[in-house]
């Protein structure tokens, strides 16, 4: 499960505003991810999740409607689906927002939700333009009545409810939740604490609460599955929280309120489309009752293109590594709890490749550049010392930061060497 753009602190075990008791009771269940890293926007991170190797490669580093992933890519769901796994994606695809580039045709059996982006809560479209009508169900456009949380949540449960009980099973739910426009109905306003006050606020906290519930209703129908010891959960986010403008008029009207978004990324610096820890470390749990300790946490700095090899080697469908040139590793151990993954470098592209930058141990690198002027400026942070990035200690460590460029440069190489040739 992938919320969108739910902030590091939008959760209350980081001390967000709202109860949000079904995440809670899933953490307690298993293993809290603290530094779990994501691109800094949506169509990059699910790249990555359904790859296994940095979005970059792809040529991807914004938001898209284009084809973004070859045709012919071995997807995760492709290579679990020859392993004898049925898949099913309900929520939000972005990766291609015309049917004939939709979810069916990377390995999913059964598809539903928005081709596109994220879309209006009521009415279900996304922006205007060619890819305003998105609403689907396996690439077949269509009308449904009831909140966008709502539909995806029943999607994913109804299925869940129709699997064999022997039948292994890949669900992906990419919420849309809480990218905007939000609007909540009052069941969810009216379980909003006094203490949060105004409008959109309020709106923002109730979009979580209801999100929340969600997640507990899909939880519930693994446990009724009676296969809930036997299947890791995960519930992430694809990037950090958004102080956007909620009422976003590239969308059609949908009654939403007025007012910037409160996502909260506190005590990380930065929000959503930044390479700064609020943009790009999202809050992230992963329970396997069977597996995992109950209550854990692992500080080991992970990425979201780890999932893929994690989800190959725990399937048996490990066979693709050699020829995949996955950037991500295999996370068995760190969720297992018997050994932390060997140090390594973490790189992420951002927004038009702007900007770019590489975790090595406890060290983050940034450098900006400034595509007219060529020139490119380098900031360098002690993470494990200042996750709230406060100290520039770039003029501090000049060998440090050449060092760390050069190895950024290293991983870099590899850049569009996966673009997909097909965009009309």
């Amino acid at each position: 499960m992938i919320a969108d753009d739910l902030g590091w602190a939008d959760v209350q075990f980081h001390g967000g505003s709202v109860p949000t008791p079904h995440l809670n009771a899933l953490l307690k269940s298993g293993l809290e991810l603290q530094q779990h890293y994501v691109a800094p926007v949506c169509s990059p991170t699910r790249a990555g999740f359904l790859t296994g190797r940095y979005w970059s490669r792809f040529g991807l580093t914004t938001p898209t409607n284009q084809l973004a992933l070859p045709l012919d890519t071995v997807t995760l769901p492709s290579v679990l689906r020859q392993s004898g796994y049925t898949t099913c994606l309900t929520g939000k695809w972005h990766l291609g927002s015309e049917a004939r580039w939709g979810p069916n045709h990377f390995g999913f059996d059964h598809s539903y939700g928005s081709l596109a982006g994220g879309v209006t809560p009521w009415s279900h479209f996304y922006k205007q333009g060619a890819h305003s009508v998105t609403w689907h169900r396996n690439g077949k456009l269509l009308t449904e009545t009831g909140h966008v949380t709502d539909l995806v949540t029943r999607e994913a449960v109804q299925w869940l409810k129709q699997q064999p009980r022997n039948q292994p099973f890949f669900l992906y739910v990419p919420f849309t939740a809480v990218h905007l426009p939000i609007r909540e109905s009052a069941k969810w306003l009216e379980r909003v604490p006094p203490s949060v006050e105004g409008d959109i606020p309020r709106q923002y906290a109730a979009c979580i609460l209801h999100l929340d519930d969600a997640v507990g209703k899909i939880v519930k129908a693994v446990d009724d599955t009676g296969q809930r010891e036997n299947t890791l959960i995960i519930f992430t986010s694809d990037n950090g929280g958004s102080t956007a403008e909620n009422n976003d008029t590239k969308y059609p009207d949908d009654g939403c309120p007025n007012g910037r978004l409160p996502g909260n990324n506190l005590p990380l610096r930065g929000k959503k489309g930044d390479l700064y820890e609020g943009g790009v470390r999202v809050p992230t749990i992963a329970s396997w009752q069977s597996t995992i300790t109950a209550g854990s946490k692992s500080s080991t700095p992970i990425h979201i293109v780890d999932w893929m090899p994690t989800f190959c080697k725990l399937s048996g469908a490990n066979e693709h590594a050699k020829t995949l040139k996955w950037d991500g590793k295999d996370l068995s151990t760190v969720l297992s709890g018997e050994e932390e993954l060997a140090p390594r470098v973490l790189y992420s592209a951002g927004t038009h490749f702007r900007s770019s930058s590489l975790r090595k141990g406890d060290w983050k690198l940034i450098l900006f550049r400034n595509h007219v002027s060529k020139h490119e400026r380098a900031e360098l942070y002690n993470i494990t010392n200042d996750p709230s990035e406060k100290a520039n200690l770039a003029s501090d460590e000049p060998e440090l930061v050449q060092a760390m460029r050069e190895a950024l440069k290293a991983v870099a190489k590899n850049d569009k060497d996966s673009v997909a040739l097909t965009k009309q």
